[in-house]
């Protein structure tokens, strides 16, 4: 099937779906599906305008609009608008958590956590009250707010919540991202709870971290 046929069937199903069972799961889906073939046309705008389609208002189950806002802070945090990328993870990580989707939420915790690194500062507004504050922008822009340490911590928590369950592998960037935590914010358990388990570690880079 040529490309541009593959993007009518998708919005053919969507149109479908709409129609017959508006919210339903399977609407979600068709929706995640268009908005990823945008994405893969390099229709970055595109996608987000499809994924905004998924919402709690239009009946949509958490676990897609979840799913929904993981993909919409993927997209924004690759043009490199940050702080809404950061709110729509935040609310991806909620939503994912709530359904008892435990790996799913941790990725969305590990992607966070990668942006919200890079500029930290104490009286920074936590995450739901960003979130219960966001407003419209006039026009599209690129912006970032620093961390707040408190969600910094509460992320953490949650990534080692599952990572610490098997700590193998040679590419444990997970385990990576807290180290980096554990020196940003000044918090030495974490780094402790990792080296407990260091003779599990197969991650060259991250035992040489563990040892510097």
């Amino acid at each position: 099937m040529e490309n541009n046929e593959l993007g009518q069937e998708l919005r053919w199903c969507v149109d479908r779906l709409a129609s017959v069972a508006p919210g339903s799961p399977l609407h979600g889906v068709s929706l995640l599906n268009l908005a990823a073939w945008h994405r893969n046309q390099g229709e970055h705008m595109m996608s987000l305008v499809t994924l905004s389609d998924i919402s709690s208002d239009r009946g949509h189950p958490s676990d897609i609009i979840g799913l929904s806002r993981l993909e919409s802070g993927r997209i924004l945090a690759s043009i490199g608008d940050l702080e809404p990328a950061m709110r729509h993870l935040w609310i991806a990580m909620r939503r994912l958590s709530s359904v008892e989707m435990p790996a799913e939420s941790v990725v969305c915790a590990i992607e966070w956590l990668d942006i919200a690194l890079d500029e930290i500062e104490e009286d920074s507004p936590m995450m739901d009250e960003r979130i219960v504050d966001a407003k419209p922008r006039d026009s599209p822009g690129m912006t970032t707010v620093p961390s707040n340490p408190n969600d910094i911590r509460e992320c953490v928590e949650l990534i080692l919540s599952l990572a610490l369950v098997d700590v193998s592998g040679t590419q444990r960037d997970d385990l990576g991202l807290v180290l980096d935590a554990s020196e940003a914010i000044h918090e030495p358990k974490w780094k402790s709870e990792i080296e407990k388990r260091s003779h599990e570690i197969q991650d060259s880079r991250l035992l040489e971290a563990l040892q510097s």
